[in-house]
């Protein structure tokens, strides 16, 4: 009877048994197809095999060097053999030791938890969740995106659903990938804290280092955040961090990571941090990255791609070796610039109008733009009175100086005092041979002052400009040899008065006969004034076209002294066809795109089409090189290092009231150039003493090209520009036998050649 009731027992307990892994396996079943639409969606075989891990997209030079990243999440992907041995083994020891042999779910380690963490209520015990799991969790947040099921808002129940799904995805994590892919995949995207997703990341944030480099103490700190990045933080919650680190450290001694020796010897030492978040105020080529980034997300919108999730690798053409040397000769040559202009305006105002008064309400209407003012509008509505009380207001503050940044304490009115008393600068250098970027300053900081002076603003290029009018010149048969009068040229214009008479910049003319290659090398207004008036402004506008100009240019006879408004991008884009033969080559800047893996997305190939002839462009050449050569030459100040065993071609350029200064310098392997002003064309110094472009810009071209000559692993070299073998155009002006009639200057014949822009 006993033995009967005993067998019964068993029996039951046995159809219990059975029954409860029938119903799991039924209740896992039921899950995985997601029943009823009761559980929600599990993530698929593909979903498995590209799993989103939200990577970001880096920006590299030319030199393969990393200049940024674009991202939501700031994470780089790595694969396991790029891992230290010490972060792997501190993962396993402290998160799975058994990790090499369960299938995703570690039976053993349930069975420890449950009886020693539930029945015996010992805490110290750890958890059951594998890395498989763990990383199942946060790859496909198992507990939010996928928990949209009828049954997940049921207590309890909804816990009970999102962790059979970790195991279901956990097992077919095991089944997709190698052991050694799921801790990388695991150490990639998990987040630890300071904006640093991945280990990758991790490693550069906190201990300036890459994951192959990790010490023992330092990979213990990182897989330390891994229980919890707010409390463990080295840098927010140390003595946490300290001790968590301890632990770790004492679990690889434990199952035999270190000895004892080890262990006693980095677990009495304090953490040693080299810490630093990434932003992108900091690094080189700040603007550039500014810039780029809207073409960036052009391209990935219009072929399906996301700039900040997708981990693009986008290769630039500007090389970090000159970008380094541009950024350096603009600060070295700005800082002195600045120092001058605080001189020469100590105690002053250096907003004035064309009398030279000061502006009034300058200072006020700049506020009027600012975002506190119009906070306070908003606040206070259109009682100026009390907004400009608030504005008054004193208040802490960091701003920039060239002694770096500083803490005072200053009113928002007073602040924009501060700043508008600053000049700034842009500075653009590339290959004329390929069209490549090499070098891009678009500021003096890109942290306090977010406009590029390069490609985004545009300014009056005065002298600058008349290469370009000389070029439409020569390319329709005049000669650098040819003659002119340094005398007044006067135009017919439409208005009050009706003409109008450009003088040279000194306000005198000499009455004296030079060449066209001395009168550009001098920078005589009066020679350009004759040549424009002998081709026409609109010959000039449609040459600059083909020469690249893409701003809008106003074909009047005051266009010969540079008035229009131009970018620097555009102007040594026009100089480098001189250097590149005649052809025109759009200045670019992205060479390639790929994705993740390395595969190339897109190719760039620069526009380029035939400007002028190869004869009119060398010619052009021999005329700018004029300011370098010859003793009367705006240039010829530059130092003579620079120009002894080398061809340089070079042209000034001030513009009316000193309100800027540029300079753009041509040799065989790169074309450059600066321009250096006011935010405001109100600011400006008084003088050309002071204020003209081979005083303000030339020192920044001329710094930045004894650096990149000092540097013998680029390759740019010194010595002569490429000269046509079938040169037919007279350059040496001293046997010249001039034959004016025989020189083509009908404007009406002129305007009939083909002069379309390029497309």
């Amino acid at each position: 009877m006993k033995k009967s009731k005993i067998s019964k027992i068993i029996i039951a307990l046995w159809s219990l048994f059975a029954l409860a892994i029938i119903s799991f396996s039924l209740f896992i079943y039921s899950i995985s197809i997601n029943l009823n639409g009761w559980y929600g969606e599990l993530p698929g075989l593909k979903s498995l095999e590209n799993p989103k891990s939200d990577l970001s997209s880096v920006l590299y030079f030319a030199d393969n060097k990393e200049m940024g990243k674009y991202y939501r999440y700031n994470r780089s992907q790595i694969t396991f053999d790029e891992l230290s041995p010490n972060v792997v083994n501190a993962l396993i020891a402290t998160e799975d030791i058994r990790f090499t042999e369960h299938s995703g779910i570690d039976l053993y380690g349930l069975g420890r938890v449950f009886f020693k963490s539930i029945l015996m209520f010992d805490k110290s015990s750890g958890g059951g969740s594998t890395i498989t799991q763990q990383l199942a969790k946060i790859l496909f947040r198992t507990r939010s995106d996928l928990s949209n099921g009828s049954l997940n808002d049921v207590p309890v129940l909804g816990l009970v659903i999102a962790k059979m799904k970790e195991w279901i995805v956990a097992v077919k994590l095991e089944r997709s990938y190698t052991k050694k892919e799921i801790i990388a995949m695991y150490l990639n995207t998990f987040e630890f804290g300071s904006n640093a997703f991945g280990i990758k990341t991790a490693s550069k944030t906190f201990f300036n280092t890459t994951p192959d480099q990790l010490k023992i103490a330092e990979a213990a700190v990182l897989v330390g955040l891994c229980k919890n990045p707010n409390l463990f933080s080295p840098v927010y919650e140390p003595e946490n961090a300290f001790e968590r680190r301890n632990v770790v450290l004492n679990q690889m001694r434990k199952y035999g990571y270190i000895d004892d020796v080890a262990y006693d010897s980095i677990s009495s030492k304090p953490i040693e941090l080299d810490y630093d978040v990434e932003n992108h105020n900091d690094g080189l080529a700040t603007y550039f990255r500014g810039v780029i980034l809207w073409d960036l997300l052009a391209w990935t919108r219009a072929n399906g791609y996301d700039l900040y999730e997708d981990g693009l690798r986008i290769y630039t053409t500007i090389d970090s070796r000159m970008q380094k040397y541009a950024e350096e000769a603009v600060e070295e040559h700005m800082k002195f610039q600045q120092e001058i202009f605080d001189e020469h305006w100590e105690g002053k105002a250096p907003w004035r109008d064309e009398s030279g008064r000061v502006i009034k309400d300058f200072i006020e209407n700049q506020a009027r733009r600012t975002k506190a003012y119009k906070y306070w509008e908003k606040k206070l509505g259109d009682d100026e009175e009390e907004i400009f009380k608030k504005l008054n207001e004193p208040k802490k503050m960091k701003v920039f100086s060239w002694d770096g940044e500083k803490d005072t304490v200053l009113s928002t009115m007073d602040s924009i005092r501060y700043f508008k008393k600053f000049l700034h600068a842009g500075f653009m250098a590339m290959n004329p041979n390929n069209g490549h970027i090499k070098a891009w300053v678009g500021g003096i900081n890109y942290k306090y002052f977010k406009y590029d002076h390069v490609k985004q603003g545009r300014r009056q290029p005065g002298s600058t400009f008349k290469p370009l009018v000389y070029a439409a010149a020569i390319d329709n048969g005049y000669s650098p040899c040819y003659q002119v009068e340094d005398v007044p040229v006067t135009f017919e214009v439409p208005g009050d008065p009706p003409t109008w008479t450009p003088v040279n910049s000194n306000g005198k003319y000499t009455g004296e006969t030079w060449t066209l290659r001395e009168a550009m090398a001098q920078s005589l207004n009066s020679g350009t004034a004759y040549v424009m008036k002998k081709i026409g402004p609109q010959t000039v506008v449609d040459y600059a076209k083909r020469l690249g100009v893409e701003s809008p240019l106003a074909a009047v006879p005051s266009l010969c002294l540079g008035t229009s408004d131009v970018s620097i991008y555009e102007l040594i884009g026009a100089y480098s066809t001189f250097v590149n033969e005649g052809f025109y080559t759009m200045p670019f800047y992205i060479d390639r795109i790929e994705d993740k893996n390395g595969k190339v997305l897109k190719q760039f190939v620069p526009k380029t089409g035939e400007a002028l002839s190869a004869e009119t462009a060398y010619v052009m050449l021999h005329m700018l090189k004029g300011t370098t050569e010859l003793p009367i030459g705006t240039a010829i100040g530059l130092d003579r290092e620079l120009r002894t065993d080398n061809e340089i071609g070079a042209k000034t350029g001030t513009t009316q009231n000193y309100s800027d200064g540029w300079f753009v310098g041509v040799t065989k392997d790169l074309a450059a150039g600066a321009w250096v002003g006011g935010d405001d064309r109100s600011i400006h110094f008084r003088n050309i003493a002071l204020g003209q472009g081979a005083r303000m810009a030339m020192p920044i071209w001329e710094k930045f090209m004894k650096k990149v000559y000092a540097d013998e692993e680029l390759a740019v070299s010194k010595g002569p520009f490429k000269k046509p073998s079938n040169l037919s155009i007279e350059i040496d002006c001293e046997q010249y036998d001039m034959q004016q009639n025989n020189v083509t200057d009908s404007t009406e014949q002129i305007q009939k050649l083909d002069v379309d822009a390029i497309q």
